[in-house]
């Protein structure tokens, strides 16, 4: 199975879809020049998990779109899940016995709202790699349909071959890490930890309900930045 070696040269539909046929396991990885990288999960050619490096809706602003669940059990399960390490999902459904079919539901739109955030990318590195675990969380035992995330992508044939962007210097990602996180080079993973969650509980949108519009965009940038920067530290 050969991918192309460049996001240009193809579209995110082209590349699950082949995938999907070769029924692929492993992780596809975009590699965006500024350093971003998006995982797309798959078992048997099939999703099971999207990681989309950057702001997008988290479970919890899933499930208000969906007007599923009110903002105070929102607030105090996902604090819960922050303290505990568990899934927020998973508190939603053992503690708060929210339906699990409407934390399903809410986990699947989830990954097709990331799907499409990384298909609006013009260009990335792609890697396909077979030693990379799915997240916690990932949906292994009932994977999206194909339906899902082939259903409606674009192909090669349909879009112009965007220009390649100018090169870009590689960016030192543990120095940004480090002072993202605000730690010091070398720092144990556990001091790394409890950075990153008082980094979260400053900068999680979930935990700002009343946060403006632009106050909210902000808050998600910040957020997207210390997820990056803990995940480059603990990899």
């Amino acid at each position: 199975m050969l991918l192309p070696g460049r996001l240009r040269q193809t579209t995110l539909g082209d590349l699950l879809g082949t995938l999907h046929r070769a029924r692929a396991n492993g992780t596809l990885e975009l590699v965006e020049d500024r350093g971003r990288t998006h995982r797309v999960h798959l078992s048997r050619g099939l999703v099971v998990a999207v990681e989309h490096d950057g702001a997008g809706a988290s479970l919890a602003e899933m499930l208000r779109r969906s007007s599923a669940v009110d903002d105070e059990v929102i607030r105090r399960s996902l604090l819960r899940a922050l303290a505990s390490q568990r899934l927020h999902g998973e508190v939603l459904v053992h503690e708060f016995h929210l339906s699990p079919a409407i934390v399903d539901d809410a986990v699947r739109r989830q990954l097709e709202t990331r799907l499409a955030a990384i298909e609006r990318i013009a260009d990335a590195r792609v890697v396909f790699r077979v030693t990379v675990r799915p997240p916690r969380g990932a949906l292994l035992d009932a994977p999206l349909e194909p339906r899902s995330f082939l259903s409606g992508r674009r192909r090669a044939r349909e879009r112009p071959t965007p220009s390649q962007p100018p090169a870009r210097p590689e960016p030192d990602m543990h120095a940004t890490a480090w002072r993202v996180l605000g730690v010091a080079p070398g720092a144990d993973a556990g001091e790394i930890r409890r950075a990153f969650r008082s980094r979260v509980r400053e900068s999680h949108p979930d935990l700002f309900p009343s946060a403006t519009p632009e106050e909210k965009r902000q808050l998600e940038a910040r957020f997207a930045e210390v997820a990056a920067a803990y995940r480059a530290l603990v990899a």
